[in-house]
């Protein structure tokens, strides 16, 4: 695909493929896409969800098998040719791997790094083992285990019950089966004091629940982190990076950020450009990292694709969505001005569809906001 310039001609118009329309971050990416100088990209949004938010906020729509599922590629390439799309951009975890290996078969530039360096930073096991070989400072004490035995050594050899300790899935996204052990509360108190989406537990309960699956879970056991969580967007160019931001998670629902502030920290920014570069990641992709209790950050996940609340970024002056579709086009990639100490609040909307198919949201005044 020839390189151009999205905006030097209001009819040079760009087709973006857009997956996980209904993703939680979806709305945020495509105002982003949107924000660019003049109407100059189409977006045609899917989902597994025939009802997904962001049908009424893009262009076109449809629907498409689970990522998974062998009828997935398919699907994506008759998209691709009918809509004449230019460049796929991926929202969720679950497709970049078929899409990472299928990308010759789509008449598209594909947005995922390559499956070499997918395979690593999916799986955190991988990921952490990839971070303590190559010597970097911000990877965490971890054990993988594949029986109870291990792990409840495991846990016992990074400091439980003294010290509280982590597990999690090698292979998951979001907060799914990400659990805290502690001691340091009792049940009571966890069920009358603290949310329930809040992921304490200790030894005594989940073991129960572990021994009950037909074959003990592969997970990942980690040192618990107390610090404050950041999220570092990364426009990764493989052995380069184009822009670099980190972000504060001050306060989360779900693993999603509600508030939080774009911050210049040289540590972290040096740290993500490191990974990024030796794992030879590609496009828009995600670090997370948290502090531990001597102030050392520590990598959590790297999520390969654009994040959730990338849009932070882009209200601080980085519109990195854009920027990545600059890449994908082999355009040259400018150079940013960000307003370090930007914060962030988000909150909820709604979307409404009528009983014949409009769609609408209430403010004002009844606002339309089909763009189909």
């Amino acid at each position: 695909m020839s390189g151009r310039f999205i905006g030097d001609d209001p009819g040079d118009i760009v087709t973006v493929l857009m997956t996980g329309a209904g993703a939680p971050g979806a709305s945020g990416i495509v105002r982003s896409l949107r924000r660019a100088n003049g109407p100059a990209v189409r977006i045609v949004g899917v989902d597994m969800d025939p009802e997904a938010y962001g049908a009424a906020l893009v262009d076109e729509f449809d629907t498409v098998p689970a990522g998974d599922d062998e009828s997935y590629v398919p699907a994506m390439q008759a998209i691709v040719e009918r809509e004449g799309v230019d460049v796929v951009l991926p929202l969720t975890t679950a497709e970049l791997q078929p899409l990472a290996a299928n990308r010759d078969a789509l008449d598209a530039t594909v947005m995922v790094s390559p499956t070499e360096a997918l395979a690593v930073a999916n799986d955190k096991a991988s990921l952490y083992e990839f971070l303590e070989v190559e010597g970097f400072p911000s990877a965490p004490a971890f054990r993988r285990v594949r029986s109870e035995e291990a792990f409840v050594e495991a846990v016992e050899a990074l400091g439980y019950p003294e010290q509280p300790v982590c597990f999690k899935p090698p292979v998951a996204s979001g907060m799914r089966g990400f659990r805290v052990l502690d001691e340091r509360t009792d049940r009571l108190t966890r069920l009358f004091e603290e949310k329930p989406e809040r992921a304490v537990t200790t030894l005594a309960e989940v073991r129960p629940v572990l021994a009950s699956a037909d074959s003990f879970p592969e997970l990942v056991v980690m040192e618990y982190l107390p610090g404050q969580e950041y999220s570092v967007d990364v426009l990764a160019m493989g052995d380069e990076v184009g822009p670099v931001v980190p972000r504060s998670r001050e306060r989360t629902r779900a693993g999603i950020t509600f508030s939080g502030t774009v911050e210049r920290n040289e540590a972290l920014i040096e740290q993500a450009s490191a990974i990024s570069r030796r794992l030879g990641l590609e496009y828009n992709v995600n670090i997370q990292f948290r502090y531990d209790a001597d102030g050392t950050p520590k990598v959590i996940e790297i999520n390969p694709r654009v994040a959730g609340t990338i849009v932070m970024c882009v209200g601080a002056g980085a519109n990195l969505p854009h920027l990545g579709l600059q890449h994908a086009l082999d355009n040259e990639v400018p150079p940013v001005d960000v307003a370090w100490g930007t914060r962030m609040s988000r909150y909820w909307t709604e979307l409404f569809r009528s009983p014949d198919g409009d769609t609408y949201a209430v403010g004002p005044e009844f606002e339309d906001v089909s763009q189909r």
